[in-house]
């Protein structure tokens, strides 16, 4: 299978993803990454591991719709099977959704569904909460909504800052994506109204 990432930020997810790729966990090729920053540090990520990597403009186009049929074309190029969002901060339309259905994965960084939207760590962090972690779930057209497909708990220390809490999520996201990728590729995730149950 072929696969692609997006991404907007720091590729830390996308260089685990990579590293479980080269290791053979993940027996699938990750064929393109594309973003929608151009100092995307995730571009230069690929680079190195001579993966073709691309950036795309969103002022470049009218609407949501525009972009996504954009990098639609892309992955149809790339003859991409499913897609890997990773720190990809950018709601996918229901045109992309639907060129993929359920084959679209997303990482949040709290324990889905508590602690939607794009400030997950801080918001758990400041109310207070003892445990938070990281979610790969479906993507659907509304935000932190698709099935879960895999999480890890992070419990928030006392001593513990929003820098130190981040890191441990992002340990805990770099250890749980490969594995809920694995899970896809191996054909071993079906979905159930808004349960996902592991195949044998």
């Amino acid at each position: 299978m072929n696969f692609a990432v997006l991404a907007s930020g720091r590729g830390g997810n996308l260089q685990a993803i990579i590293n479980a790729v080269h290791a053979g966990q993940i027996k699938a090729h990750l064929k393109v990454v594309i973003s929608d920053k151009k100092d995307a540090y995730a571009l230069e990520i690929a680079k190195q591991a001579k993966i073709p990597a691309y950036y795309i403009n969103p002022k470049d186009f009218s609407d949501r719709v525009s972009l996504d049929r954009a990098i639609i074309q892309h992955l149809h190029e790339y003859h991409v099977d499913f897609v890997v969002l990773a720190g990809y901060m950018r709601l996918v339309s229901s045109y992309f959704v639907d060129q993929y259905p359920n084959k679209i994965l997303n990482i949040h960084p709290s324990l889905l569904p508590a602690f939607k939207g794009m400030h997950a760590m801080k918001d758990a962090f400041e109310y207070g909460a003892k445990v938070t972690g990281a979610t790969v779930h479906f993507v659907v057209e509304q935000m932190d909504e698709g099935a879960v497909i895999v999480q890890e708990p992070v419990r928030i220390e006392s001593n513990d800052t929003l820098e130190s809490l981040a890191e441990k999520i992002h340990a805990a996201e770099h250890r749980i994506y490969p594995q809920a990728i694995e899970l896809l590729v191996n054909g071993k995730l079906k979905i159930e109204g808004r349960k996902v149950i592991l195949k044998n």
